[in-house]
């Protein structure tokens, strides 16, 4: 799981517990029975100079993109199918546990993954649950 200018998994535990986020989204859907769909996001935020080391995290995870942002000042790694987020981030964090305010989030995620898993996320009760755990979640988490 070495990948080059990445020391070991641990290390990435530890940077994803200074630059890293857990996000659920909830956004409107047409598609959706209830009107709203559920989403999950892994990201990890670094300045443009560092985009060649942030592919290695790709290598290190089995997954993800880079994105940029619009004026091209930062680029994010970003996970967002479903699949590797529950087959493959999860697992790494379970293995390579985080260890700051970022494990709460972490474990909030994984929350919300398995009542998605379950298809809990298709229901009232399941989404008001969901959207009770994200309420809670980064920067709520906080105040």
């Amino acid at each position: 799981m070495k990948a080059k200018g990445i020391p070991d998994p641990n290390w990435l535990a530890g940077f994803t517990d200074a630059e890293g986020c857990f996000f659920v989204t909830i956004n409107k859907s047409d598609k959706s029975r209830l009107g709203e769909s559920v989403g999950l996001k892994f990201l990890i935020t670094q300045h443009r100079r560092d985009g060649e080391p942030m592919e290695s995290l790709i290598t290190i995870l089995g997954c993800g993109r880079i994105e940029a942002n619009s004026d091209g000042s930062v680029v994010n790694l970003v996970v967002t199918r479903f699949q590797d987020i529950t087959d493959k981030i999860i697992p790494f964090f379970e293995r390579y546990p985080l260890q700051g305010a970022k494990a709460l989030e972490f474990s909030d995620f994984k929350r919300v993954a398995n009542l998605m898993k379950n298809k809990a996320h298709l229901t009232k009760e399941g989404l008001d649950q969901i959207r009770a755990i994200k309420s809670g979640m980064n920067f709520s988490r906080c105040t």
